[in-house]
C-alpha cells in the first residue's frame, strides 16, 4: 500500500537522521504537526496518513503488522534506510511492529500514551456514535456536525479533533473498516525483543500505560524509560506540546 505522506527536509541539516511521526486512530498526518514543527529544525520529517486515514488508500485490515508493513513500504520508497520512528496511541502500536518486521530500520523509537499490550477494552463507542449520526443526519457544515456531536460526546477538544477529518459531508476515515477492525487495533500480539533505545511518553492522568503493563513492556522494549507528563491525558502532544518536545529532543541528544 502507498501511503499518503507530507515529507518536510528543506530545514534540517545535512546527513540528520529522519523522523517519521504517526497519527493514532481517527487521525491523519497533520494531528503531529506540532512535534514536526519543533523538531524539522533538526531532522527531516516525514508525516503519514495510516491506512484507512487521511488521503491514504483503504483497505480491509487493521492489523499491525499490516500497519508495519506499510510503512516499511513507504521507507523503501523514500530511499530511507534508517529513521527515529515516533507515534502516538495506534500509531504507537503500529511504530513498534515496525520493530518486528524491520528492526534494522528504527534507530530510536518514541512511544507517545500506548502500550504493547491488548487492551480489550471499548473506549471509542461513543465516539463511532457521534460520527454515525453525523453521516446518517447528512450534514456537510462542521458546525452542524459539531452541534449533533456535542449530544454524544462531553469533551470539545475530542470533537474539534475528529471534525479535522471532516470535509464537504465525508470522514476522512474509514469508519466501517475502523469499527469491524476494533478489536484488533486495541489488540496487541507480542512481538520480538528489540533491544534498542526506546522512550514511552505517558500522560499522567492517561489511562493507556498502567504500572501493571511493566513487565510486557520490559520484555519487548527493555532498553525502555518512562516519561510522565504531569495533567495530561491521552492526547498528551497536544496539550502539553513543549514538554513532550523537551522529553524527545533529550531522549534523541544523548548519547
Amino acid at each position: 500500500m502507498k501511503l499518503n505522506y507530507r515529507l518536510q527536509t528543506e530545514h534540517s541539516p545535512a546527513g540528520a537522521l529522519p523522523v517519521v511521526l504517526i497519527h493514532g486512530l481517527f487521525g491523519s498526518l497533520d494531528n503531529l504537526g506540532i512535534l514536526a514543527r519543533g523538531l524539522r529544525d533538526r531532522h527531516p520529517i516525514v508525516q503519514v496518513d495510516m491506512r484507512n486515514h487521511g488521503l491514504s488508500p483503504r483497505a480491509p485490515g487493521m492489523r499491525y503488522p499490516e500497519m508495519a508493513a506499510d510503512l516499511k513500504q513507504l521507507l523503501e520508497e523514500l530511499a530511507i534506510p534508517r529513521a527515529i520512528v515516533i507515534g502516538h496511541s495506534m500509531g504507537g502500536k503500529a511504530a513498534m511492529a515496525l520493530t518486528a518486521i524491520a528492526p534494522e530500520v528504527v534507530d530510536k523509537l518514541v512511544v507517545i500514551d500506548v502500550a504493547p499490550v491488548d487492551y480489550q477494552t471499548r473506549r471509542h463507542d461513543e465516539i463511532f456514535a457521534a460520527i454515525r449520526a453525523v453521516s446518517e443526519a447528512g450534514i456537510t457544515q462542521r458546525s452542524a456536525a459539531a452541534a449533533l456531536m456535542r449530544d454524544h460526546l462531553a469533551e470539545e477538544g475530542v470533537i474539534q479533533f475528529l471534525l479535522k477529518s471532516f470535509h464537504e459531508g465525508e470522514w476522512r476515515f474509514n469508519v466501517p473498516v475502523l469499527w469491524e477492525q476494533y478489536a484488533h487495533i486495541t489488540g496487541w500480539e507480542p512481538i520480538p525483543t528489540w533491544p534498542h533505545r526506546t522512550l514511552f511518553i505517558r500522560g499522567g492522568l492517561s489511562p493507556y500505560i498502567k504500572e501493571s503493563y511493566r513487565d510486557e513492556i520490559a520484555r519487548q522494549f527493555p532498553q525502555a524509560r518512562a516519561h510522565v507528563v504531569a495533567g495530561t491525558g491521552h492526547w498528551v502532544h497536544a496539550e502539553k506540546p513543549e514538554a513532550v518536545l523537551r522529553a524527545i529532543d533529550r531522549f534523541l541528544t544523548e548519547a
